[in-house]
């Protein structure tokens, strides 16, 4: 199937895409930051660079020569502190990995990246590709300029574009809203502080974003293009709390924090999978409850 490089291939999507391509048959390189030390049993080999290190970098991309490249590193928590480092990570990164790529001698056959769904800003309702960027936070920004990088490439690589909405699953980390709330559960904690619980979000499971990856990068028709990457379905973050409490059968005492509270922040925020399902077919849908059991059962 070829050498397939991820860049933070130590992350939680990263580690799920890896498990799943080198079941696919893939020869899986890894390519994590310097400080990740957990390993990573489905990868071929375990690269440890800092993506901003252009030289290294480089030198990494001719040695492998990827057949295909899923590009996740980036600072993906909002509230970050160190601002220069993510729009070092996130923009630079991806411009000195698509530098490196289009030099190759035999350039890759698809690049798929990652940018986001916080590029739609805080506009409402049903959200599609067509839409301009109107981000409402720095990270979103950087997504934003990172598509832009994306575009002074399109003449030299296959890109393919993602922005994948919210989506949860077993190992991602604590400081994102179900982990935190399943953790609670899972060691009896009543009291949580939340943000808004009065408004719904479009959340996936990470095997279906997974496998929509995997079946964007085995379809040529999708090279040059945007995709949401989303079920179409908001659920309320009130119907999620309960939904956990009630599979583990835990009481929650939910107070609001302001801090956690974004201003202007829409009732219902959703994506249209249309153009992503007209490109690789049928998503394959989780639900739910399904979603949050397997990461109760962790």
């Amino acid at each position: 199937m070829g050498k397939l490089l991820i860049t933070g291939c130590g992350g939680f999507t990263g580690r799920h895409l890896a498990d799943a391509m080198a079941a696919s048959g893939h020869e899986v390189h890894a390519l994590v930051h310097e400080g990740e030390s957990r390993p990573i049993p489905s990868a071929q080999a375990v690269h440890r660079l800092d993506i901003t290190d252009q030289a290294a970098l480089s030198r990494l991309v001719q040695a492998v020569a990827p057949d295909q490249v899923v590009h996740l590193a980036a600072i993906s928590f909002a509230p970050h502190g160190d601002l220069a480092e993510m729009y070092r990570t996130n923009i630079m990164g991806t411009r000195y990995l698509l530098g490196a790529l289009a030099a190759l001698p035999r350039r890759p056959d698809a690049v798929l990246v990652a940018s986001s769904a916080n590029i739609y800003g805080n506009r409402g309702g049903r959200l599609t590709e067509d839409m301009p960027a109107v981000p409402f936070n720095d990270y979103g920004a950087t997504k934003a300029a990172t598509e832009i990088v994306c575009n002074l490439f399109t003449d030299q690589l296959p890109i393919i574009l993602v922005r994948p909405f919210n989506y949860t699953g077993l190992g991602q980390p604590a400081e994102f809203l179900i982990p935190k709330i399943v953790d609670h559960a899972r060691r009896g904690i009543t009291r949580i502080e939340l943000g808004n619980l009065d408004v719904a979000r479009d959340f996936s499971d990470v095997r279906m974003v997974v496998d929509a990856y995997q079946r964007l990068l085995a379809t040529p028709a999708s090279h040059g293009h945007v995709f949401n990457i989303c079920s179409g379905r908001p659920i309320a973050l009130r119907t999620l709390l309960d939904m956990i409490g009630e599979l583990a059968g835990h009481r929650f005492e939910p107070s609001t924090n302001p801090a956690f509270v974004r201003p202007n922040e829409p009732a219902s925020l959703c994506g249209d999978p249309g153009k992503l399902e007209r490109t690789i077919g049928t998503l394959r849908t989780i639900p739910i409850a399904q979603t949050l059991q397997w990461m109760l059962n962790g």
